[in-house]
């Protein structure tokens, strides 16, 4: 199977980044290149978005110590669990769109500081309603400075340094997944100076500080209102955020978000299904909403010109299908390996090195694969991803540690997410324009995010569904692991099926 092939035609140069999408702003993004030093940005940035990234993980492996020390119970833990996620993923377009109105660099520098200054707070909570509350507070500080990575990214970068840029950013976002569950499990297992859990939070603390004090320098001048300044993006347009259009945007998220994260430890009570019905009802009005908007002339929260961006679609699929597939792989994994093979959180963490590390090695290196194979790296990932999938689960099955085996299929479950994942990005974000940078990294971001959601809550259900024990944990892992590798498969074909809608 091929790569599916955008129904509008692609300038010369799009998928490098080099065509004519970037050719009107080549000569400024130079200068402010050159001005602010992009590997610094890029460290900058990258470095902000790791942390972000890695606190909706980081905390898995240390629930149970942090259980025990808090006497939390099952919901407030899951709370703590999951209210990071909750406000990040309900408040990334809002974010998006901030960076819009004040400036890219003002807004992630904003971001950085709220959530260097809840991760503190999280650290020396002294009870699981404040450790809630802070970790709701530390989702909205990642909620607007993640989506201003890509901004950066698209507005800094031009040509083959784009490219690259832009995989240095998917090897982060997705591989920090597997990364949290290791760094988490390092540092419970070394129980700093008897503080436990607290750790886990509290290690972003000096590095929010440092990125803090080179940010401002290495991140170089303000960025006064760039959209209003290029003629694009819908805070430009308007002077102004499309409020009816964040509020039903931000609700459509939010009551898709909770039953998602609180279902499964609640039971999928009623109120959960009346939820998500509640959600897809929105997002119809604010598809319907958005596109009034934007036919009588006004400025939607998300331009048309992002909505209708070749390819955009597929995009949205794919990463959607990668980042469920991943997230709920590791979800039920923890699960497995913790609960029925009683491994420590250390050892738990380092089981996910191989698939993290193989993650970053290919979003770093892809675009080194010849030309004439490149467009079938994202079907090809996709199915090496299913092998693999069924390849843990086979290595798994008989209640044993899997041994060079398992190591193999972690390996390859890292190495075709990652082609899965990684052209996605890089591709499509060439054929947007810079000063929709905004527009693309709130819609990509968040589409990500919506796929672990909904990853962990369908997979963890499957998972959840057997009994206890080791070989009923077992089982189950492999019944998981078998939806795993169809859900790849899915990311396989959903091309070829978006090319035939097409041509119908």
């Amino acid at each position: 199977m091929t790569q599916t092939t955008p129904t509008t035609p692609v300038p010369p140069g799009a998928l490098d980044g080099t065509g004519e999408s970037s050719k009107g702003e080549a000569t400024d993004n130079r200068a402010r290149s050159r001005a602010a030093g992009p590997g610094r940005l890029l460290a900058i940035v990258l470095t902000g978005q790791l942390m972000a990234v890695l606190d909706v993980f980081i905390v898995n492996v240390a629930a149970p110590t942090l259980r025990a020390d808090l006497h939390a119970s099952g919901s407030g833990l899951q709370l703590v669990v999951a209210g990071y996620t909750i406000s990040y993923a309900v408040l990334l377009i809002t974010g998006a769109r901030l960076g819009a109105l004040i400036g890219h660099r003002q807004a992630f520098l904003a971001g950085l500081t709220v959530f260097t200054a809840a991760s503190l707070a999280c650290g020396l909570a002294p009870g699981t309603g404040a450790l809630i509350a802070f970790r709701f507070i530390q989702g909205a500080g990642a909620a607007v400075m993640l989506p201003q990575v890509l901004s950066l990214i698209q507005r800094t970068f031009t040509g083959a340094s784009r490219a690259q840029a832009l995989g240095a950013y998917s090897a982060v976002l997705a591989s920090g997944a597997a990364a949290g569950q290791v760094l988490g499990g390092v540092l419970v297992q070394a129980d700093l100076f008897g503080t436990g859990w607290r750790p886990v939070f509290l290690v972003n603390v000096p590095i929010g500080l440092v990125l803090l004090i080179l940010g401002p320098r290495w991140l170089g001048g303000a960025e006064e209102r760039p959209e209003s300044r290029a003629g694009g993006g819908a805070a430009g347009r308007s002077g102004a955020l499309d409020l009816a259009g964040l509020l039903l945007l931000a609700a459509a998220v939010l009551l898709f978000t909770v039953p998602m994260v609180l279902g499964q430890e609640w039971g999928w009570p009623l109120w959960g299904w009346v939820m998500l019905g509640l959600s897809a009802v929105l997002a119809a009005v604010f598809a319907v909403y958005e596109a009034r908007l934007a036919g009588r002339g006004g400025a939607p929260l998300i331009s048309p010109r992002v909505a209708g961006a070749p390819g955009m679609p597929l995009a949205i699929a794919r990463i959607v299908l990668a980042m469920a597939a991943n997230a709920g792989f590791l979800f039920v994994m923890t699960l497995h390996v913790q609960g029925a093979l009683g491994y420590g959180a250390l050892r738990a963490g380092w089981t996910f090195a191989p698939t993290a590390v193989a993650f970053g090695l290919v979003g770093l290196n892809w675009r080194r694969i010849p030309a004439r194979w490149q467009p079938v790296t994202v079907p090809s990932g996709f199915l090496l991803a299913a092998v693999s999938f069924a390849g843990v689960g086979l290595a798994l099955r008989d209640g044993s540690d899997g041994g060079p085996w398992l190591f193999a299929a972690l390996v390859g479950v890292g190495t075709g997410l990652s082609f899965a994942y990684s052209p996605v990005l890089t591709r499509t974000l060439a054929t947007i324009r810079p000063q929709d940078a905004a527009d693309a990294s709130g819609v990509l971001v968040t589409s990500a995010q919506l796929g672990m959601l909904t990853g962990v809550a369908v997979f963890g259900a499957i998972f959840l569904g057997h009994g206890p024990g080791v070989d009923a944990s077992a089982d189950a892992l492999w019944a998981t692991c078998l939806a795993l590798a169809g859900a790849a498969l899915c990311g396989a074909i959903v091309g070829l099926v978006i090319r035939v809608g097409h041509l119908r």
